[in-house]
């Protein structure tokens, strides 16, 4: 029986979930208690997004399945280090990863947010970007990557110490006029920089394995994605 997840099977999901519920609560009532810049969708418009816009992409040679679980609201990814590449045109890294899909854009600010959840031991990976559309000498103006439990902006800057076993709140704003982008943590500004600009972004999440440091298998969980805009 193929593993349910780097971290084996899934014994208790609804403890995630009832864990998942108090963490919003918690970070419902910071906002609550006014801490400025908590609330980074204010002034934004939700997206509405439906099941077909998660679009799973996993190794070629194995059934979704086997890289991929959606129960309980959580949709959990994992890719082994010597996986094959999505498909058999590239020659990319493993990943296990959602692209959402319907929702490219060019203008405006657009805003991500979910709610993820890194365990211990996965390095050497990105779990959230924002990409540019095939072809771009840039692949991506966004990659938030995991190394030793520390999320980094690629592979340089730290965004959060800290990340493994405990449930996060990332909020990523893109201001395509004004070329920035600005990661949130549970409410808070951590990391802010200017960008390459490019004729369309789209947003993933998931694991996609990088160049150093990774470990044998990855993984991350997400839940309550949604998309923000205003123009």
């Amino acid at each position: 029986m193929a593993s349910l997840s780097c971290s084996g099977p899934w014994l208790v999901p609804l403890v995630l979930v009832v864990a998942m519920a108090t963490f919003q609560l918690q970070a419902l009532a910071a906002g609550a208690r006014g801490g400025k810049g908590r609330t980074p969708t204010a002034g934004f418009e939700k997206v509405q997004l439906g099941d077909g816009d998660f679009q799973v992409q996993s190794p070629y040679n194995v059934p979704d399945s086997q890289r991929f679980r959606y129960r309980n609201g959580v949709r959990t990814f994992w890719v082994y280090k010597d996986d094959k590449p999505f498909n058999t045109a590239t020659h990319t890294n493993p990943r296990s990863e959602v692209k959402v899909k319907g929702h490219e854009y060019s203008s405006g600010v657009w805003q991500f947010e979910g709610y993820g959840y890194v365990p211990s031991g996965t390095s050497g990976v990105s779990v959230m970007q924002i990409h540019n559309p095939e072809g771009d000498a840039h692949s991506t103006v966004l990659m938030l990557h995991v190394y030793d439990g520390v999320l980094r902006f690629y592979s340089g800057a730290a965004v959060e110490d800290g990340i493994y076993d405990r449930w996060f709140r990332l909020n990523v704003v893109h201001d395509v006029g004004a070329s920035t982008v600005a990661v949130y943590v549970d409410g808070k500004e951590k990391f802010s920089t200017t960008i390459i600009p490019s004729s369309s972004y789209y947003f993933k999440f998931g694991v996609y394995m990088q160049h150093h440091d990774q470990s044998a298998c990855m993984e991350s969980r997400w839940t309550n994605v949604t998309l923000y805009t205003k123009h």
